[in-house]
């Protein structure tokens, strides 16, 4: 596949250029960091949420877990994990486990962490588990350009 038809498109749409590196399949963001040879704190990742409002994105680097309860009070939201089963029908056009944390493009309220924002760098998920999306860390602003932003997520 490399790369999901939805991102293809909103890429094209934001005029934002970038690469398409292979890497060998993994399971994993840790796993995917190792077999391309990226710092997995340059990896973005997006962590689905819901509510009783709906579902909603929270994009951390790789390297971190989203910390709940501080996201809860943040937000002023009972937000809660959603299983990695019920992503099919929100990313229909990307493998399971391959969520690539671009929520506008798929009409998902998002949230950035800030930790993400100064990196001169980014790297995310295609939709595959082959393919990773190489963006600089300008484009990256640009396609998360007025999601909220806060610090959402702790280093593990």
């Amino acid at each position: 596949m490399a790369i999901a038809e939805t991102v293809k498109n909103y890429l094209t749409q934001k005029a934002v250029d970038y690469t398409l590196p292979f890497h060998p399949h993994t399971g994993s963001s840790h796993e995917t960091a190792e077999a391309s040879h990226v710092r997995e704190d340059h990896i973005a990742k997006g962590v689905i949420v819901k509510d009783a409002s709906g579902y909603a994105m929270i994009v951390v680097p790789a390297i971190n877990y989203v910390e709940m309860k501080h996201v809860r009070k943040e937000l002023d939201r009972e937000l809660e994990l959603v299983e990695e089963d019920e992503f099919a029908k929100l990313f229909p056009d990307c493998e399971p486990g391959a969520v690539p944390p671009l929520g506008p493009a798929y009409q998902i309220e998002t949230f950035l962490d800030e930790a993400l924002t100064s990196l001169a760098n980014v790297y995310f998920e295609a939709g595959d588990h082959e393919h990773l999306v190489h963006v600089n860390g300008d484009g990256f602003k640009t396609l998360l350009s007025g999601v909220r932003h806060g610090h959402y997520s702790q280093d593990e």
